[in-house]
């Protein structure tokens, strides 16, 4: 397992930090990019979908932003169900997902 040390903490505060402890790259990760693709497939309809990686690129925690005509008339508790349900094989590998769901407003 590879860290790195903090070396610009005083020297009595230095952490090791593990790779995944942050991020330093803007672009997607390749989890996000697979989570991405997997929501398009599964909601077509879907006129937003923005999927970070929120546990510093490890792939151990999903934010996701979805809006799409599929939740109309759905709780939300409904709208998230379906969510998991699709990404039911890659969440079984992750600590959790924060899923913010919405309707396209007209």
């Amino acid at each position: 397992n590879v860290a790195w040390l903090d070396a610009s903490a005083p020297r009595n505060r230095r952490l090791l930090l593990r790779p995944c402890a942050q991020r330093m790259f803007a672009s997607q990760t390749e989890g996000e990019l697979r989570v991405t693709q997997i929501l398009k497939d599964k909601f077509p309809r879907a006129t937003a979908i923005k999927v970070t990686d929120i546990s510093g690129g490890c792939g151990a925690l999903y934010e996701i932003q979805i809006e799409s005509e599929e939740f109309k008339e759905k709780r939300t508790v409904q709208q998230h169900r379906m969510v998991n349900q699709a990404l039911k094989e890659v969440v079984k590998g992750m600590h959790g997902l924060w899923i913010f769901s919405s309707v396209p407003k007209h």
